[in-house]
């Protein structure tokens, strides 16, 4: 875990959810290739041949935008790909109750959090496979709100989502709430964590589960 900036009066927990409320390393690695073997059949191509044309424009990317890694939506839109595309497909190709289950401690985490926290998940996924992956580790009933890639139409790192979760925050608590009393935690920092930290909000990384589960004795 890195902490980045905490708030001095948070009031809102942002967090990502595939490798952050969870660690599956088979489902964080099924979710991408199942995406890049359906381009791959589009396209008409081998699979290892899609893999390798996303793995090259990953490396090229990072070489032109001083190292900075792109999600694989953002990626696609590249190769005609387009961001309502991304969405049906991920509605169809995701099944996390193949490869998660519950998990008791997180929700006791959760619990606790929720007790103190306003909590949304900001996800690069549809809100209903997102919804899906919540219900499966067992911790819907904490999480307020869902904004995932069907919200906006965009992918993080764009401001637009990180706006609809203030915004979200906003709109239910009762107390004045802005960027710079929310945290956004997540395992990727180009991806969660770059630009809530440039609009004021407080920013933890995370390496896995593991340390979501520390977050209670953190804050």
């Amino acid at each position: 875990m890195k902490v980045y900036r905490i708030p001095d009066e948070t009031k809102v927990l942002i967090f990502d959810i595939d490798s952050t409320l969870y660690t599956n390393p088979e489902y964080a690695k099924e979710q991408i290739d199942s995406q890049v073997r359906h381009f791959a059949d589009i396209r008409g191509i081998s699979h290892d041949e899609g893999r390798k044309l996303v793995r090259n424009f990953r490396s090229e990317w990072a070489k032109t935008h001083e190292g900075k890694k792109i999600s694989l939506g953002n990626l696609l839109t590249h190769f005609g790909i387009s961001i309502e595309q991304s969405i049906q497909w991920r509605k169809t190709l995701f099944d996390p109750a193949k490869y998660l289950s519950r998990d008791e401690k997180l929700i006791q985490t959760l619990d606790a959090l929720s007790r103190k926290y306003y909590i949304i998940c900001v996800t690069n996924n549809p809100v209903e496979p997102a919804a899906r992956t919540l219900q499966v580790i067992g911790i819907q009933n904490y999480i307020k709100k869902v904004i995932g890639l069907d919200s906006t139409k965009k992918s993080k790192p764009a401001k637009e989502i990180f706006e609809l979760a203030l915004k979200t925050a906003q709109n239910v608590l009762d107390t004045p709430v802005e960027f710079n009393n929310c945290i956004s935690i997540g395992d990727r920092y180009d991806i969660d964590l770059a630009l809530p930290l440039e609009l004021g909000m407080g920013a933890i990384l995370v390496d896995g589960v593991n340390d979501v589960y520390g977050l209670t004795s953190l804050l």
